[in-house]
């Protein structure tokens, strides 16, 4: 528990301890060493040992009790491990990536709150308590994304970031009402433990039986949907990836956790999370995302000059493998993905990170406008940033999935077992494997590509504007963090055995499918296939960007400029349905102006008119009747009150006056 709390001490040290950035950098530091020595211990303990759940009552209404506390197994263990180290390295690099912000408390406190969220994510027992971590580390995301506040370009990449991941919430917000609903619990040990409900259950007649009661099937298979949803969301996979490309506006300490370990981590660590509960309808729709994903994502990347934004995309084509492996039943190949690819991943950014450093400080320097993060702007750079341009190879070798690096088994396991779940598929689902693997190639020549670019020839600055520039190596702060990560992305740290992914320690802890295990030629045909075409794709980049030789100009062809666009994904997303909600809003706003309001002012001004015609006829004639009668009333009054004079002999004078009136009367009516 304090393992997850100390990060949360940073943010409240950060804002409201008067202390300099440094010591709050400082604290930060020791708050996140600390955390991660605890998670290593906890680590130890827990790891291939009994699982560990604690609760305590949290809500009870009427009948129903909520339980709240924390859940560490395998998946919990590693996922604190894995954030809390990836985090750690990340706030070392990032004392003199950015020192001099003037906003670096803020800095500092919302990295706390970062990484205090995602570790709340990965120990919850509950889903309603993973929920509200959810949503906290989309809302640190937020803050993070749009640091740079002054930047409009980052303020509305935070909102897309943050707008878009509601979708995905809208959807994990289903899935738990569905799931408390069906079950009647939200606890996660007994709804995907061994003995849970969801293990026990079974499907009859179009009825899903459980101990908790019988429901339709169908419930199940939309639960799951409804949880993918959120995992889609926030592991940028298609069609809601638009956001993560454009969350580069953040500061490039922040992108690498961002895509290394944490957010976009949170995808695959629910569907791990909830996996019993996705039937094979599920999976199959899980596999084909990833697929197209991974596929699309890889494209785009081959042709975009953004160092950051093509490290974007291949953030998202390498979730796109983890959502394969999950999709096809391999679990634990995809967990694998997940801790291999943090590090190379977060390598590439921190790496990238330095470059971009070094640029902008030549920009500042030289007072000359231009994009330090556009790599065609950039060249040579191996010779004036060796220790950068050595660990941003190793790191690009580990995504390529070459061997002796980390990335060759874990994306190994993927694609071996893709092509062993094909083999009991039909129809398109036999092409999943195969666009996988073709994904694995296209990474080998953009990455390839990013290197020749930024570290091969020339610097291409000097070139075209015709100036002396000093680049040197990244600080020893950044640069020790870069060696650190570099380490972590060869097999020693995975595996003895650099050929067989089956030997890896992380497989070893989760379950693992019978396709795992040797028996037919994938396991020796897909290294092999995957390898040699990657190293004459490699070849190639080197000719076309490392030599500078001739190259095909495909800049006027029809797919460079789809790939180019994005696939005109955010341009649909803009052009259509954007414009259509603000259409149609401007059509309701005049349809109120015009017809809503239009009648509601016809109506008040009747009614004014009326209340105007009530008042003169209240004033001139009810008023005068009134006031008439009362007149008349007073007026009569006051005449008969000369009557009451109190004297007798005037009553009896009236009297006889009356009396002769009344005789008279009759004499001349002809009665008397």
């Amino acid at each position: 528990m304090l393992a997850a709390f100390l990060p949360l001490l940073t943010f409240f040290i950060s804002l409201f301890v008067p202390v300099k950035p440094a010591g709050k950098g400082a604290a930060a530091i020791f708050n996140i060493g600390l955390s991660l020595i605890l998670s290593g211990a906890l680590f130890l303990k827990v790891w291939n040992q009994q699982s560990f759940h604690f609760r305590i009552e949290w809500v009870t209404i009427g009948d129903f009790t909520l339980y709240t506390g924390i859940l560490l197994n395998n998946l919990s263990v590693l996922m604190m491990l894995l954030v809390s180290g990836i985090a750690l390295l990340v706030h070392v690099y990032s004392t003199k990536y950015m020192q001099g912000d003037p906003y670096l408390h803020r800095y500092w406190a919302y990295l706390g709150l970062f990484c205090f969220a995602m570790l709340g994510l990965v120990i919850a027992d509950n889903l309603l308590l993973m929920y509200m971590a959810w949503e906290l580390v989309g809302f640190s995301s937020y803050l993070l994304i749009g640091f740079w506040f002054t930047r409009h370009t980052a303020v509305l990449a935070n909102k897309k970031a943050f707008i878009v991941n509601r979708i995905g919430d809208l959807g994990f917000l289903i899935g738990i009402m569905i799931t408390l609903t069906q079950f009647h619990t939200l606890d996660l040990t007994e709804l995907f433990g061994s003995n849970g409900l969801v293990a026990n259950a079974v499907v009859k007649g179009g009825m899903w039986q459980s101990q908790a009661g019988m429901m339709p099937a169908g419930w199940l298979t939309a639960a799951g949907i409804a949880f993918f949803l959120g995992a889609v969301a926030k592991s940028a996979q298609f069609p809601l990836h638009t956001w993560l490309p454009d969350a580069m506006e953040g500061p490039t300490s922040v992108s690498s956790l961002i895509h290394a370990a944490t957010m976009v981590a949170a995808g695959v660590f629910l569907l791990a999370r909830i996996y019993p509960l996705f039937g094979d309808d599920v999976l199959l729709i899980i596999a084909i995302t990833g697929a197209f994903t991974a596929f699309m994502a890889a494209t785009i990347a081959l042709v975009q000059n953004d160092i950051k934004r093509i490290l974007a995309f291949s953030t998202i084509s390498q979730l796109g493998f983890m959502m394969l492996a999950m999709g096809t039943g391999a679990q634990a190949a995809g967990l694998f993905h997940l801790v291999t690819h943090a590090f190379f991943k977060c390598l590439l950014f921190l790496a990238a990170g330095a470059v971009i450093h070094e640029m902008a400080h030549v920009k500042d320097k030289q007072g000359i406008a231009f994009d330090p993060q556009d790599i065609r702007l950039m060249g040579g750079l191996r010779k004036r940033m060796p220790v950068t341009f050595a660990t941003m190879v190793i790191a690009s070798l580990a995504l390529t999935g070459l061997p002796l690096m980390s990335g060759y088994l874990s994306k190994d396991s993927i694609l071996i077992n893709a092509f062993e779940w094909a083999e009991g598929h039909s129809g398109l689902a036999k092409l999943i494997p195969y666009s996988a693997l073709l994904t694995s190639w296209l990474t080998a020549f953009y990455i390839s590509r990013l290197i020749f670019k930024v570290f091969f020839g020339e610097l291409r600055l000097e070139q075209e504007l015709l100036v002396h520039v000093h680049i040197h190596e990244a600080p020893s702060a950044m640069k020790y963090v870069l060696v650190v990560l570099a380490v972590f992305c060869f097999f020693p740290a995975f595996s003895l055995n650099p050929f067989l992914f089956e030997d890896a320690w992380i497989l070893k802890g989760f379950p693992v499918t019978d396709s795992m295990t040797r028996v037919n030629l994938f396991h020796t045909i897909i290294p092999l296939a995957v390898n040699l075409i990657a190293m004459l794709l490699i070849f190639i980049a080197w000719l076309w960007y490392g030599k500078q030789q001739r190259k095909p100009d495909f800049s006027a062809s029809g797919l460079f400029r789809f790939a180019e666009g994005q696939w005109y994904i955010d341009q649909f997303y803009t052009n259509v349905l954007v414009s259509g909600f603000v259409s149609v809003s401007r059509l309701v706003y005049r349809f109120d102006r015009v017809v809503v309001d239009g009648l509601v002012n016809i109506f008040a001004r009747a009614a004014k008119a009326l209340s105007v015609m009530a008042a003169w006829t209240d004033r001139n004639i009810v008023d005068r009747i009134v006031n008439g009668a009362a007149y008349l009333t007073g007026q009569g009054g006051r005449f008969f009150g000369h009557f009451q004079t109190g004297r007798l002999q005037h009553y009896f004078v009236t009297m006889l006056l009356v009396v002769l009136a009344f005789f008279i009367y009759k004499y001349y009516s002809g009665t008397i």
